[in-house]
């Protein structure tokens, strides 16, 4: 069996064509703010990528990049002032903050209203009690995933590999709202592949560079690959990639020192899996398709209670 590689960049294209028709219509311009502190370069790019897909797509965007010295009083003071301005539809935080600030005080300063990453933990109460609610983007686009590739949910086995409150908590939760019956393991997990196998969905977000082999996947399953991990060994790399890959993937190393793997053997997965997605190229540009989704959905929601635009 060879796996059916299901495409992010195809679907997050389906996606922000979507919100950018739905923004054409509308009778304001939606407004995101991306708060960022320091200098993580990974954030950086993050970041890039969320205020430029605002551009593109026609959201106002504001990028605000603070010191890495900048304490935790004066960004709680920056989030309550971007909470109280009525032209913010969207706030974002963007993850990991230095480590002098407590990450749960900021994000529970966010507005719900405005939680556009649906970190806030009125907007995790109001998901695990199945009511309307900001849903984190990650796991919300694994839904869209598994919808728009035609992937019965309902009814089926879904083992989330993870327990994060980022991916693994509330890719739960909604597997759960589609009706799917849903097991969570983690680190601590006993017999691990045993449960794994029995996956008829398989979302892997544990953190750990091809940790998902063959032995874990059930003959047929879909396997959903959140993880993004760095790789530089090149003998590692064989462990990796099958023949049709493994040139590209050297060659990335040659280039830049490392290549993106996720937390699955993809050479492994994609002899056993019905279908699965990719790193780079799956999950990671679902994200950023539905923050867009979700500042739309915020701006909608607030300024129709605002002022009944």
């Amino acid at each position: 069996m060879t796996a059916k590689i299901l495409s992010g960049a195809k679907i997050a294209n389906e996606i922000k064509q979507e919100v950018a028709e739905e923004i054409a219509i509308l009778p304001f311009r939606a407004t995101l703010t991306v708060v960022r502190v320091g200098e993580d370069k990974a954030s950086a790019v993050y970041v890039g990528s969320k205020v430029k897909t605002s551009e593109e797509l026609g959201i106002i965007s504001e990028h605000l990049h603070l010191s890495a010295e900048t304490t935790q009083a004066e960004l709680l003071e920056i989030v309550e002032k971007l909470n109280t301005r009525d032209d913010v539809d969207g706030i974002l935080v963007q993850l990991p903050l230095p480590k002098h600030i407590d990450e749960n005080a900021i994000l529970e300063k966010i507005s719900p209203e405005k939680d556009v990453d649906g970190f806030s933990p009125i907007n995790v109460g109001r998901l695990w009690q199945s009511q309307n609610a900001l849903a984190p983007c990650t796991p919300a686009g694994v839904i869209e995933i598994l919808k728009r590739s035609n992937i019965e949910i309902a009814g089926r086995h879904a083992v989330v590999l993870g327990r994060s409150n980022i991916v693994g908590k509330p890719m739960a939760m909604l597997l759960l709202q589609e009706n799917a019956t849903v097991t969570i393991c983690h680190s601590r997990t006993k017999n691990l592949a045993e449960i794994t196998r029995q996956a008829d969905i398989l979302v892997a977000a544990i953190g750990r560079t091809g940790f998902v082999r063959g032995e874990h996947i059930k003959e047929g399953a879909t396997v959903i690959d959140v993880g993004i991990n760095n790789v530089s060994d090149i003998e590692f790399a064989r462990e990796l990639f099958d023949e049709t890959e493994l040139e590209k993937r050297l060659n990335t190393i040659g280039k830049r020192g490392y290549t993106l793997v996720g937390d699955v053997n993809p050479k492994e997965a994609r002899e056993r899996a019905a279908y699965f997605t990719p790193v780079p190229g799956g999950v990671g540009l679902l994200t950023v398709a539905m923050l867009m989704k979700n500042t739309i959905e915020a701006a909608k929601k607030r300024r129709i209670m605002m002022n009944g635009e």
